[in-house]
């Protein structure tokens, strides 16, 4: 049984094949008549959205689950909920907390687990953020890719795409705020050695593609002061993307907070590959639901 927890479980080979599979128009109705269970301890928007319609478009019935009703480890053990809803759906998706939660569920589950977010990834965002760049730029070998901001779940799993993708990646962090040599170990595996710096021009030189996130993700509100004085000078700005190469796009995974990270000419400008991005994590969901039922069929 192949589940999804990170982009590290898949090849190249595999990676590229949930690529094409999302870039489908007529994709096979793989799900007909099965449905998927959609557990979300965290609210969202873009992931509950983007899945729901993929599941649809897939000829499945998606059901949305909240943290109230199951209670994780307290109404019920994660185990047991994740043994209950895998009597009744082809695919389980978590969208939780701690990464532990969702190791845990596929350590028990019979069907596949895919990891909507977790504290340490966001592989079904990295997956569509590879379709931007593609869609973008024509390819992605030999991309350069220049990530501004804490290096934090959405840069790790992009780090783990850039490696399986022949893309080079530099990351601008403030003191304190990067990824230490545990974090580094399993990118050198994926064939990624991102080049880590503490001013953000020194990483958008010359790249293709710029990526920033919010300073404060969610769960993080009680650090939002402390995080906005340690990430003056990072915010993505007009000045900042001229140093980039001719033909840059700028990409966000949202939500944006305009004049922190990022400017509002610059995410709302003509650069901006932000709203395609969004629309592509429901594609991106829609290849990787084909390419897990392939799996559990071959």
């Amino acid at each position: 049984m192949r589940h999804f927890l990170d982009i590290d479980d898949l090849t190249p080979s595999e990676l590229a094949r949930i690529l094409n599979l999302a870039s489908d128009p007529k994709p096979p109705q793989v799900l007909a008549g099965r449905g998927v269970a959609l557990l979300f301890e965290k609210p969202s928007a873009r992931t509950r959205s983007a899945t729901e319609m993929a599941v649809v478009q897939l000829g499945g019935h998606p059901v949305y689950i909240g943290a109230a009703e199951v209670g994780l480890d307290q109404r019920e053990s994660v185990e047991d909920v994740t043994r209950t809803m895998g009597c009744y759906s082809a695919v389980i998706g978590a969208r939780v907390f701690a990464h532990s939660t969702a190791e845990r569920m596929a350590a028990v589950s019979e069907v596949p687990v895919v990891n909507l977010l977790s504290d340490h990834a966001h592989p079904t965002q990295a997956v569509a953020d590879l379709l931007t760049m593609r869609d973008a730029m024509g390819h992605l070998e030999g991309l350069k890719l220049a990530y501004v901001g804490d290096a934090n779940n959405v840069a790790r799993s992009l780090a783990y795409a850039a490696g399986l993708s022949g893309i080079a990646l530099r990351i601008a962090s403030p003191p304190g705020y990067e990824f230490g040599e545990s974090d580094l170990r399993p990118m050198r595996q994926c064939g990624c050695e991102p080049v880590q710096v503490d001013k953000p021009v020194e990483a958008v030189r010359g790249a293709d593609v710029v990526y920033t996130d919010v300073w404060a993700s969610m769960g993080q509100e009680e650090e939002a002061a402390q995080r906005r004085q340690d990430f003056t000078g990072f915010t993505v700005n007009r000045r900042l993307m001229t140093q980039a190469a001719p033909g840059a796009v700028f990409l966000h995974c949202l939500p944006a907070h305009r004049g922190e990270e990022v400017e509002a000419k610059v995410i709302d400008g003509p650069q901006s590959r932000v709203w395609p991005q969004a629309a592509n994590r429901m594609h991106a969901a829609r290849g990787l639901l084909l390419w897990l039922m392939e799996q559990a069929e071959a």
